[in-house]
């Protein structure tokens, strides 16, 4: 089969090669994969030390299960399934374990699917380790990007007041039909006490927005694209009491997988793609989402 593998010999860290078929284990189906999406911590030019050599990338992977597992258990052949795993997905086929997997509802196409594993995941499981309920005011730092999108969506649909903050006031469009209440660009700018900050930036941005939290408050810490270390002014946390929770999570996904995709069906979460390009393009697509030239999720289609 035809892959994408890492070679830091070559530009952008990527080249298409062929590559032996994955051997699925007896609980794992083989998937045709239609199409995938790249996240920022999976690519060669984003410094991931995880990156070896020689090896197939790519969380999230959408396609056909080609062969059902020996087992029994899962989804049959011919069903379109979303997938996840922490390699693999850059590839035409896939073996993925029954249960990191879920069958997509007919409304849901590829591309949409290839979109939710990674940041819809990320997104779900950070605002319910927040505990986030009716009345909160939640922030959500680096709003305009993939796990951000879903982060708006999901935390109005819980019934929170949501305050988007952006790199600058045009990474700020189309948020509000998102469902959010707000957009600023700095800390300065929120009025009410921040709740729950669900923070993708990190860097002196972070340290800002400590400031804005309510006593009590929640901050998960998801991600760092600025690449900044986060200061402290002093004093600044006297009687704030917060709750620091940095969030990885993966693995154990197929009740949320389905459930993201329920939710798509039924028109209540949207799929902010922002780029749909060949996958013998990766390498160009893969730069602009280093560079943040890509608003909300960049999708490969496999021809």
């Amino acid at each position: 089969m035809r892959a994408l593998v890492i070679d830091h010999a070559v530009p952008g860290g990527l080249r298409l090669a062929d590559v032996p078929d994955p051997v699925p284990g007896p609980d794992e189906v083989l998937v045709r994969v239609a199409a995938t999406s790249l996240n920022y911590g999976e690519l060669p030019g984003a410094g991931n030390a995880a990156a070896a050599e020689g090896t197939v990338p790519g969380w999230d992977a959408a396609g056909t299960v080609e062969r059902a597992a020996a087992s029994g258990a899962g989804p049959r052949a011919g069903d379109r399934v979303v997938t996840w795993g922490w390699a693999g997905g850059w590839a035409e086929l896939r073996a993925v374990h029954v249960g990191e997997l879920a069958v997509l509802p007919d409304e849901v196409d590829f591309v949409r699917a290839a979109a939710l594993p990674v940041a819809g995941l990320t997104a779900l499981r950070a605002l319910r380790r927040a505990g986030v309920r009716p009345g909160h005011q939640v922030a959500v730092t680096g709003a305009s990007g993939g796990v951000g999108h879903f982060a708006v969506q999901l935390a109005r649909l819980q019934g929170a007041q949501v305050v988007a903050v952006v790199g600058d006031p045009a990474r700020g469009a189309g948020l509000a039909e998102l469902g959010v209440d707000r957009v600023v660009t700095k800390a300065a700018e929120i009025e009410d006490p921040v709740d729950v900050l669900l923070d993708n930036v990190g860097g002196p941005l972070l340290g800002a927005l400590l400031g804005s939290m309510a006593e009590g408050g929640t901050v998960i810490s998801i991600g760092a694209a600025s690449g900044q270390d986060t200061l402290l002014a002093p004093y600044q946390l006297v009687g704030k009491r917060l709750t620091l929770v940095g969030h990885q999570d993966g693995g154990r996904s197929a009740a949320d997988l389905a459930h993201l995709a329920r939710l798509v069906a039924d028109g209540l979460l949207k799929v902010s793609v922002g780029r749909v390009a060949d996958w013998r393009t990766a390498v160009e697509v893969a730069d602009d989402l280093v560079d943040r030239r890509v608003r909300g999720k960049a999708v490969l289609t496999l021809s």
